[in-house]
């Protein structure tokens, strides 16, 4: 501590500054903790409380996202969700209800591996110390967590149990004609329900076991059939490999440069065997389910866009050898205008249809200025392999691709279309393979003009005689209309509206046997491998014949074992033949192994999956552990899970009419960043637990709230490179320089890669962690992005500043608020903000509930003395935002207890009628006045109290008053001439 700081500590004791705060904030964490204030009891289990009167209470969940714990710690945009929920949490204590408000860590993950990778230290030690760091800074922001529910993803007592979730995922199937409770078709069965039907021939086997019976199939054989109905299975697929990370990546961690969104490392694609989820099984309740949450519009447009989900028809063209081509349109009123297909270049026939000679007579663009088809295609077939789906599929990315030499006929009009390959097509939509319809799709447009395409009109503006084609105006034709130019013998879709040409293409497409109504959707099955160490181990073996076996749940957790070296060894993406190896394959004596699976058949020799899960493997399900982190027997105990997620009495707000509520979190807030994939497969781990009877939710989050970020400052050099935000310098005239060069200032998204870092820390130290709290909860809406300004947090220590001498005598510190009783116009505005503060707090309008408190304590610092009775009210308001200063004052007012499960004021309903409003006085509609008059006043005696205004009569001298216009109490409107 500096001597002015020592000076100024022992002149002014009992001010509340920043040293003082510390002080404060300090001893009551302590106490908390000691105390277990924030512990929440459960019904049943370890900490059931059953004489605890919050145990009968109406429950409350809340909770964050679960956060990654990163050495370089917290900046100050990552708190202002977790002292919103706190806020939020403390709001509702206090309204006597049981809340549960609790933050673990989401601890395995790239970072920590490639920490070890280069340093060679064990990634827990680096994730342990991390997570040391983020727990120390969180605890000083006063956080109201149940601390004995902190549970992290790397203990094994936390991973056994997501183990056993795989398991239950991995001897699961989907049962399409399953009914559920609620009346839907389709839901997740336990494998053993599978078998006897695959028994006894009640359920046919694939078509590649055609002409067999059950007991006919080898071990091998039906361990084959099975694996193709599982939720997790493996397969050989192609993915984005990174060989600078050593793993496969999802799509999400691609960025549309084809590189790894962590470390720009190049992406390429391998075929590789990975474990998968079938979680394309739940696309249809993934997407209707969502009118059954209460969640943003714009998340659930998201989610819904995600999964994707096209109504549409599947239409076979043939190939010159009598190829059947299936194509998935969404569009099949445009058929008769198809010029051109277009496959995946990883599509199964794209080999059969590559002729090793140019036809003749075809525009010298089809070549590509290769010598044959077969040079082209081969070509290009390898530069798709070194793309990712991501960016293959960019919005940006002009359609290019390579003629097969081939044609296929169009089943409507007979047309002969050109066959290409183009890397825009995805194996993994729809059927790998599209038709192209030129003149009413702007990309199509543009390929067909590129390579002189046929351009064919089947649509135009209804009603436009004088449309005169894609061709003249140069562009696709998008808008609706009506068919044209579409019949052949026996249809006619010409003159009809799309949505009716739709309908009546796809009868005739099933009539004729050319295709059918179908529906297509966007989602994948989940990759669920990665080829790294620092994640859970899978607890599956597989035998001498590469048969996949589950591990007896006597056997988990399967630990993760300590391996020489943390680093994947890569592959050559130009030799197909060469692998990955994870860096678990190294662990030789923990790969190979004897065990017995207790299925009688007594020791064999086993192989483990040397592949881990991904990190969202222990996000999917974290918020399920919070409820009961002691339980050693189960997931968690069904009655404790009905109590804090169950399915409520009512739907929740905006569901449709009979949607019954999905239960889950009463409130989860987190960055829009996560709302698609986190939620998605969450959704989908819970949605496959309740269809197997173990939880009684079908949805993990009842209410979700996105919150928006916050930005600061960054500075960029000549060269638009960052430089450190807290080494700029500003000059009187407002240049800003940086090591002596100027740099440019722009707004930005906190982080290190704009290097305007700030952390909570320095603005604990410097104003205190109340202090803190009140800005970052003053600053704007919660849902909106708002800039940070360092010198504006003296405001909000301002405030409190004044509240603390609201209630305490700074020269003294004793207690200076009186027994008398307030002034009635103080007394009104007291009622006004308890009401107002209380709906604010509920509806996470925490900006204008700190607004309304900072006014009524302006007016309580007016008067000589403060009444108790106000000031005990203002002090029980602000204790969920600025909760140690809350307790302090609430001690110094003379109570031993905390304040956080203080009942929240009430509001006198009668006091919350104004006594008087302004009314405003008009002449000729113009406002010239004011008067404050009673609420209750008549519309006579206002007429009166208006027109003997003095400033009214002056306006009126010599004039006519023709009319008075009165709507007492708040308008007059004198009309005179």
């Amino acid at each position: 501590m500096s001597d002015a700081a020592e000076a100024t500590r022992d002149e002014h004791p009992h001010r509340y500054t920043a040293m003082l705060a510390g002080q404060i904030e300090s001893a009551w964490q302590d106490r908390w903790q000691a105390e277990g204030t924030y512990h929440a009891p459960n019904p049943a289990g370890p900490w059931a409380e059953p004489d605890n009167p919050l145990t009968a209470a109406r429950k409350l969940l809340v909770l964050d996202m679960f956060p990654y714990p990163s050495g370089a710690g917290l900046h100050v945009g990552h708190p202002l969700g977790y002292i919103a929920t706190d806020v939020y949490a403390r709001y509702h204590r206090m309204t006597g209800k049981n809340v549960l408000h609790c933050l673990g860590y989401d601890a395995f993950g790239l970072p920590a591996e490639q920490y070890a990778v280069q340093t060679g230290q064990h990634p827990r030690t680096t994730t342990e110390a991390n997570i040391e760091i983020m727990a120390r800074q969180l605890r000083r922001l006063g956080l109201g967590h149940d601390d004995r529910r902190a549970i992290r993803t790397i203990d094994p007592d936390y991973y056994r149990w997501t183990q056993w979730i795989f398991l239950q995922i991995f001897d699961s199937w989907y049962d399409e004609s399953a009914v559920r409770p609620d009346g839907g078709l389709g839901r997740a069965r336990p494998i053993a329900d599978l078998l006897p039907q695959l028994q006894d021939g009640s359920r046919a086997l694939p078509e590649a076991f055609a002409g067999r019976t059950w007991d006919q199939l080898t071990v091998a054989e039906q361990a084959t059939v099975v694996d193709g109905y599982r939720l997790a299975y493996a397969d050989e697929a192609p993915v984005n490999w990174a060989p600078g990370l050593g793993t496969v990546l999802s799509n999400e961690e691609v960025t549309n440069d084809g590189r790894s969104e962590r470390g720009n490392f190049p992406v390429f694609r391998k075929n590789l065997r990975q474990w998968k989820m079938r979680i394309t099984a739940y696309a249809d309740r993934l997407a209707d389910d969502l009118d059954r949450v209460d969640w943003p519009e714009k998340v659930k447009a998201m989610q819904r866009n995600w999964v994707g989900r096209s109504h549409g028809a599947r239409v076979t063209f043939t190939g010159p050898g009598g190829e059947a081509i299936d194509v998935f349109t969404t569009r099949p009123d445009t058929l008769f205008g198809a010029t051109f297909m277009v496959l995946a270049p990883e599509h199964p026939l794209v080999e059969a249809l590559t002729t090793d000679e140019w036809p003749q007579a075809i525009p010298l663009q089809w070549t590509g200025g290769a010598e044959s088809p077969r040079a082209a295609v081969s070509a290009y077939q390898q530069a798709a392999s070194r793309k990712s789906d991501v960016e293959r599929q960019r919005d940006d990315k002009s359609k290019t691709g390579v003629f097969t030499g081939s044609y296929a006929t169009n089943p409507v009009n007979g047309r002969q279309v050109p066959v290409f390959v183009a890397d825009y097509v995805l194996m993994g939509y729809g059927t790998g393979a599209i038709m192209a319809v030129p003149a009413h799709d702007t990309r199509d447009f543009e390929f067909a003009t590129e390579l002189r395409i046929p351009i064919v009109d089947v649509v135009a503006p209804e009603g436009d005689d004088s449309w005169p084609g894609s061709v003249t105006t140069g562009e696709a034709y998008t808008a609706p209309g009506v068919a044209i130019a579409s019949s052949n013998d026996e249809i006619s879709l010409d003159g009809l509206r799309l949505d009716e040409a739709k309908a009546a293409m796809i009868a005739y497409l099933e009539r004729t046997g050319k295709g059918q109504g179908t529906v297509s959707y966007r989602l994948r099955d989940w990759l669920f491998s990665r080829q790294r160490y620092w994640g859970e181990p899978f607890p599956i073996v597989f035998d001498e014949d590469g048969v996949a076996h589950a591990l007896p749940e006597s056997m988990l957790p399967l630990e993760l074992p300590d391996v020489p070296d943390y680093s994947p060894k890569t592959f050559d993406p130009e030799d197909d033949s060469s692998a990955p190896e994870p860096p678990l394959s190294r662990a030789t004596e923990w790969v190979d192994v004897e065990l017995d699976l207790g299925d009688g058949r007594g020791l064999r020799r086993f192989r483990r999956e040397t592949n881990t899960m991904p990190n969202w493997a222990g996000s999917c399900w974290y918020f399920l552990r919070y409820l009961d982190p002691a339980n050693d027997q189960a997931l968690v105990d069904p009655s404790v899970e009905r109590y804090w997620m169950g399915p409520q009495s009512a739907p929740v707000a905006g569901a449709p009419e009979g949607a019954k509520d999905p239960g889950g979190v009463d409130l989860y807030v987190g960055g829009v960043e996560h709302a698609v994939l986190h939620l998605l497969y969450a959704r989908f781990w819970v949605k496959v637990l309740h269809d197997l009877g173990h939880l009684s939710s079908d949805e993990p989050f009842r209410r979700y709230f996105s919150q928006g970020y916050i930005q600061a400052y960054a500075y960029r050099d000549d060269r638009g490179q960052p430089v450190p935000a807290a080494e700029v310098a500003e000059s009187a005239d407002g240049v800003f320089t940086w090591q002596g060069k100027v740099v440019h200032r722009e707004y930005g998204k906190i982080g290190k890669s704009l290097k305007n870092v700030i952390s909570p820390d320095e603005m604990c130290d410097e104003y205190g962690a109340d202090t803190f709290r009140v800005y970052e909860m003053a600053m704007g809406p919660l849902e909106l992005s708002k800039p940070w300004e360092t010198r504006a947090v003296v405001g909000s220590q301002r405030f409190l500043q004044r509240l603390w001498r609201v209630v305490v005598d700074e020269e003294t510190g004793a207690c200076r608020v009186s027994e008398d009783p307030m002034p009635a116009d103080v007394e009104r505005l007291l009622h006004r903000t308890v009401d107002q503060v209380g709906r604010d707090y509920d509806a996470l309008r925490f900006n204008t509930a700190i607004a309304r408190l900072i006014e009524l304590n302006n007016a309580l610092t007016k008067l000589d003395v403060v009444p108790r009775a106000a000031a005990e009210p203002l002090v029980l308001m602000i204790a969920p935002v600025a909760p140690h200063l809350a307790e302090e004052l609430w001690h110094r007012l003379g109570h031993a207890d905390s304040v956080v499960h203080q009942p929240f004021p009430q509001a006198d309903p009668a006091l919350l009628v104004d006594d008087t409003v302004t009314c405003v006085v008009q002449v000729l509609g113009k406002v010239r006045d004011r008067l404050e008059v009673a609420a209750d006043i008549s519309e006579a005696d206002l007429e009166a109290a208006a027109l003997a205004l003095p400033r009214i009569q002056e306006l009126l001298a010599g004039k006519t008053v023709r009319k008075v216009i009165v709507r007492a109490p708040k308008l007059v409107n004198v009309v005179a001439g």
